[in-house]
């Protein structure tokens, strides 16, 4: 069969399709997406709209996408990888439950603009009239946030990055030179060498802090790489306050008006790095940037998280669970989710318990190491002090799991992918003036 036969049969089935699906939905009395488009769809006119909406904040020039989806010429050959990516929801990445709770983030596409997608690339992939298309969509060169950060702090030494073995977590302080308070409504963290980074914290070390005080500024270090044992073991656990989590699939953190994270004058920024080897050799200088919010908020932002570091997942066991909770010692306003493990996550879930007993979920999440999404409530949930929170994750251990590095092995909580971990980071709001070991005084 020819490339052209070949084309033209498959336009006829995806019409087939819709016809056949038309039918049965006649029958009950419904309308499909498609039966809704009176006329094929074109590109400018309802194609660029839903990329520019849904798919460019990835899918431009410079960013962590391999092709470019912003003009015809560019998104024309990938006709049929979208539409398989769209019908099989693959795209826009999204891995909530739809089940459990509403979220603010969601980029999922409606059936609507499914079927457009669809439908275009059965119908040729036709232009359309480029005086159709919509207003040009504003990105800030090398950032997705939505303008210029007011402050950038990039690591002053490149982090070299080996191209076999293992990496220990790599640490940098870098001075924020602030020389007044400053509340943080937006930040990004911008690797500059993105697939060698398995993740990253920035953590917030205030002027008063002892933390890894006897460690050089500005220098590229590992825990092993310090000679005494307290700043050993103090690089391997803080309770300093956390700007951002970074990890594959991040977006930036953009809270709600009236709402920030704080960082005291005089504080310097710890990144946390996190890299893995693929074979290349290379370097890592890793930025973050900063927008300000405009006048001091009424709540600040806590990140807080639930952990459980003590367990064995058995060899070859493909639905494993593993629970941690905790309970609120005061008032908070819960924002968002950051659920983080390793090859083997397969599910994860946040819940409440009530006092009853009952137990309400408010995030599930079918797993995907590869895109580490944060979960934006649509409404943002008040929790009274003594309310217990719940993280459940489930992990595949067997051979059915794809990513699994070995399934022979049993698997305890460790730094490298082929070990595991359970975390559930959670944003709260509380009151501006309290501060996160405040928040934990219990009354």
């Amino acid at each position: 069969m020819t490339v052209r036969k070949l084309n033209s049969w498959r336009r006829r089935a995806g019409f087939i399709l819709f016809g056949v699906v038309g039918i049965l939905s006649a029958l009950r009395g419904e309308d499909t997406p498609a039966q809704k488009l009176v006329t094929a769809p074109n590109f400018y006119h309802d194609v660029l709209p839903i990329l520019n909406e849904h798919c460019q904040r990835c899918h431009r020039p410079g960013e962590v996408a391999p092709m470019p989806f912003v003009t015809y010429e560019q998104t024309r050959p990938w006709a049929r990888a979208i539409q398989q990516a769209v019908l099989s929801k693959h795209m826009p990445p999204w891995f909530a439950d739809p089940r459990f709770g509403r979220f603010a983030n969601d980029p999922s596409l409606s059936p609507e603009e499914i079927a457009k997608l669809s439908l275009w690339a059965d119908t040729n992939v036709p232009r359309g009239d480029p005086h159709d298309a919509p207003p040009t969509q504003h990105w800030v060169k090398g950032w997705t946030i939505p303008r210029q950060p007011d402050l950038v702090i990039q690591i002053p030494k490149p982090i070299m990055i080996p191209a076999h073995g293992e990496i220990e977590y790599t640490y940098e302080i870098v001075p924020t030179g602030l020389t007044e308070d400053k509340w943080v409504q937006i930040s990004e963290l911008r690797p500059s060498s993105r697939q060698h980074v398995h993740h990253a914290v920035v953590y917030i070390r205030p002027p008063g802090s002892r933390w890894l005080r006897r460690v050089p500024v500005g220098l590229p270090f590992t825990a092993s790489s310090l000679a005494d044992e307290q700043d050993r073991r103090d690089a391997h656990g803080t309770d300093s306050d956390m700007l951002l989590v970074y990890a594959p699939g991040s977006l930036p953190d953009h809270l709600p008006n009236g709402m920030a994270k704080f960082i005291p004058r005089g504080s310097d920024l710890v990144f946390q790095m996190h890299y893995t080897t693929n074979g290349r050799r290379d370097s890592d200088q890793t930025s973050i940037g900063i927008i300000f919010a405009k006048e001091p908020p009424k709540q600040r932002v806590l990140m807080l998280q639930l952990t459980n570091s003590h367990f064995t997942i058995p060899p070859g066991v493909d639905d494993y669970r593993v629970e941690s909770r905790g309970t609120l010692p005061n008032d908070a306003t819960l924002l968002s989710f950051l659920p983080h493990m390793h090859l083997r996550g397969k599910r994860f879930e946040y819940n409440i318990i009530h006092p009853d007993g009952n137990v309400e979920t408010l995030l599930r999440v079918n797993y995907h190491f590869h895109w580490q999404l944060s979960y934006r409530l649509a409404e943002p949930r008040f929790l009274k002090a003594g309310t217990i929170l719940q993280a459940v994750a489930w992990y595949d251990n067997s051979k059915k799991n794809p990513h699994n590095p070995d399934p022979k092995s049993a698997v305890t909580w460790g730094d490298q992918t082929y070990d595991e971990m359970m975390v559930g980071f959670f944003d709260v709001a509380v009151p501006a003036a309290l501060d996160k070991w405040q928040y934990f005084i219990r009354p």
